[in-house]
């Protein structure tokens, strides 16, 4: 089982990347961040590797960080996801957006994705909000507020502050993440005005 290849970059197609280890050319299937984020042809570059066995072939998939592989396998885990959505995407979010949008259940954020259609994304949101490996750049007050908005628990002021910034054309993830920060700096009793005011201003860095 290969987990990690290091070599030169041999040559790029639209997908893969053909990585040269000691003259051995490694056919390595790529999100399209990854193969960005890789060195021109005839440089060192290392991708953590995630290898398919089947019965007719054996395929190879790399990540240029062990966030995106851990997430390419997470995905894999829901119904409706094979490799290829999983590499679109890893295309379109990186681990980190992608952890956000999980963490605040935003569907519309993951369904940008090229074929994720709503219920894909839905399932996405839902089944790996639990399982999402470790969401250490997610605000756990964002990711609270993002919770009670999605159970409309939140308190009234919190919810129209929101519901406002989203109408003003702001993804709601923009919107939730601006009204959590105004309710630190206004604090729990503050009014919708208030927050909306407090909201545009962080909206506006």
């Amino acid at each position: 089982m290969i987990g990690k290849l290091k070599g030169v970059v041999d040559t790029y197609g639209e997908d893969h990347v053909i990585l040269d280890v000691h003259g051995v050319g490694y056919l390595v299937h790529c999100s399209g961040r990854t193969l960005q984020a890789l060195p021109p042809a005839g440089e060192a570059a290392t991708l953590f590797i995630e290898t398919f066995v089947r019965e007719d072939m054996i395929r190879l998939y790399g990540f240029i960080s062990k966030a995106e592989k851990s997430w390419f396998i997470l995905l894999q885990n829901v119904q409706g996801v094979g490799s290829k959505v999983a590499l679109n995407v890893l295309s379109t979010l990186s681990p980190s957006e992608l952890a956000n949008a999980v963490a605040m259940g935003d569907r519309a954020m993951v369904a940008r994705a090229n074929g994720v259609g709503p219920k894909v994304a839905a399932r996405i949101v839902a089944e790996l909000k639990d399982k999402a490996p470790g969401f250490a750049d997610v605000d756990p007050a964002l990711a609270q507020l993002a919770g009670q908005i999605e159970e409309r628990s939140a308190p009234a002021p919190v919810s129209d502050a929101v519901s406002a910034l989203v109408n003003l054309g702001y993804a709601q993830i923009q919107a939730s993440a601006a009204v959590a920060a105004a309710l630190r700096e206004a604090g729990e009793g503050a009014d919708a005005a208030r927050l909306i005011r407090l909201g545009l201003k962080e909206l506006a860095r």
